[in-house]
Formats: structure tokens, C-alpha cells, sequence
């Protein structure tokens, strides 16, 4: 039976849910390869890939996936990793450079644009690079490693998108989750337990000892401290799925329904039963 084939994101804040991937043996049995978010949908929906760690937006429009319950990229508030980078306050913007690595951070976007800000804006994809982006257009959207290299004292005004849907809405933001492929759950072998198992990882890469190590390995990358890395991930992201989070998801895709990003709100499949439990916040 072939390996299932994993599409992973390169970025900082998927390293805890990779940790037994990388460092354990769950990755036996697997072909990884990394990418960028719009890439793992992507991949999934080319049939490229059977199990993906997709922006939220993209599941609305591949068919026939699940989702692995409980393990997410979220955020209760603010986020630091999806900025909008202006030269102007956003009343006064007009033009936007839209990083093409994620399509729900576009999506929240234009969310804020329609329901926050007054209206849409000309967007143009564009590379994340900040400089570039900030030379022809009023402002940039950086999500990832490339928000988190924009230091707070950069000159430029900066909105954090999470910050901003929770203004708006008084709930989390979830940025992605791991979705699997319906026609691939008949390769998982005997006795493997997929939900366990990507659940195990996120525990396991969120142990101070584990953290510890991804910042030591992302400091140089980043240009940030350990301590500044650690913050990141254990302040402003949250890697569960909660009941909290569950009704963010519902609403932003009922926002990017109503303004015409998704032709429907598609009913959210989870793989096996769901218990919305407490989570480590």
C-alpha cells in the first residue's frame, strides 16, 4: 500500500504540529514535502497530496475532504503573523499588495474591507516582499514568516487581521487546519488512528522542551529571540479546535458567503466523533 502523502506548511507556527513528524517516528509511513498554504490546498485538490494542513477558506471549495478534529492554527485575539502594512491609515488606503501565500488571510481581508472598513479596495497579488509591495501600492498584506520579519517600530501603521476580526466579532480567527482526503482514508493502515496521531504531535510540539528547540533552530531565520518565539507560539497562536474556535470558523465563512467569496457555507466533516473539550489556551 503506498505511503499517504503529507503537504505541510514551511512556516514557523506549523513547527509544534510537525514535531513527531520530525523528531518521532510518526513520520514512517508518510511523504512530506513543505510548501506554502495556498500550495497544500492546492496539492490536496489536485490529488496531489492526502492530507493537508489547509487555509480554512480553501475547504469550501474542494470536495470531499475531512477534517482532523481538535488541531487548528487559530487565534483568541491577536495574531502578529498576518499584518496589513500601510503607509496611510486604512480609511485613507486604496491600493493593497496581497501576499499570494494564503488565501484565507486575502479572504479576511476583504471580510474587514467590506464589514469593518467601508468597503473593497483594489487588491493585486504580489510576492511577500514588503518593500516591493509598498513601492507601487498604499498598502501590503503579510502573512507568515514575512509578517513576523515587520518590526513594530518599522514606521509603517500596522493591523493585525486577527485583532481585527475579534473587534468585529468578539471571536477567534482559524487560519488553517489539517483536512484529509475522503478517497485516501481506505490506504491508512490497520490500527493507525489519523485524529491521534496529528493530536499527539501538536502535544508533543508544545512541551517547553520542545519549544525550546524551535526556537533555538527559527531565532537566526526570523531575526527574533528565543524568547519572542516562544511568546509567538504559545500567546498568539492556538493549535486546538475548540468550541470557541469552531463558531469563529463558522461565522468568517458565513461572511465570505454573504459577500460573495464561496458560493455556500459548506457543513464542516470532522473524522470521527468530535468532543469540543477544554483546550490549553
Amino acid at each position: 500500500m503506498p505511503a499517504l502523502r503529507i503537504s505541510a506548511i514551511s512556516f514557523l507556527n506549523t513547527a509544534p504540529l510537525m514535531w513527531d513528524f520530525e523528531h518521532g517516528d510518526a513520520g514512517r509511513g508518510f511523504q512530506i514535502e513543505y510548501t506554502i498554504p495556498s500550495a497544500c490546498a492546492a496539492a490536496l485538490a489536485a490529488n496531489q497530496a492526502d492530507i493537508g494542513i489547509i487555509p480554512a477558506f480553501t475547504y469550501a471549495q474542494i470536495p470531499e475532504l475531512v477534517i482532523l478534529p481538535n488541531v487548528a492554527i487559530a487565534s483568541k485575539d491577536r495574531v502578529r503573523s498576518i499584518l496589513l502594512v500601510s503607509k496611510k491609515p486604512i480609511e485613507q488606503v486604496r491600493t493593497i499588495a496581497a501576499d499570494t501565500s494564503s488565501r484565507t488571510s486575502v479572504a479576511l481581508l476583504r471580510v474587514l474591507l467590506v464589514k469593518l472598513w467601508g468597503g473593497p479596495r483594489e487588491l493585486t497579488p504580489h510576492a511577500p516582499d514588503v518593500d516591493a509591495m509598498l513601492r507601487k501600492h498604499d498598502a501590503a498584506l503579510l502573512i507568515g514568516d514575512a509578517a513576523l520579519r515587520v518590526r513594530p517600530d518599522s514606521g509603517y501603521q500596522l493591523y493585525d487581521l486577527a485583532h481585527e476580526w475579534h473587534e468585529l466579532t468578539a471571536k477567534p480567527f482559524v487560519f488553517a487546519f489539517w483536512a484529509v482526503r475522503l478517497d485516501a482514508l481506505n490506504q491508512t493502515p490497520e490500527g493507525m488512528d489519523l485524529a491521534k496521531l496529528f493530536q499527539q504531535s501538536r502535544d508533543h510540539g508544545l512541551l517547553p522542551e520542545s519549544l525550546a528547540v524551535i526556537a533555538k533552530q527559527w531565532s537566526a531565520k526570523l531575526d527574533m529571540t528565543e524568547a519572542e518565539i516562544c511568546s509567538y507560539l504559545t500567546g498568539n497562536i492556538h493549535y486546538y479546535l475548540d468550541r470557541e474556535n469552531h463558531a469563529g470558523l463558522r461565522l468568517f465563512l458565513q461572511y465570505c458567503e454573504e459577500i460573495g467569496l464561496i458560493p455556500r457555507t459548506s457543513e464542516l466533516r470532522f473524522l470521527g466523533p468530535v468532543a469540543f473539550g477544554s483546550a490549553r489556551k
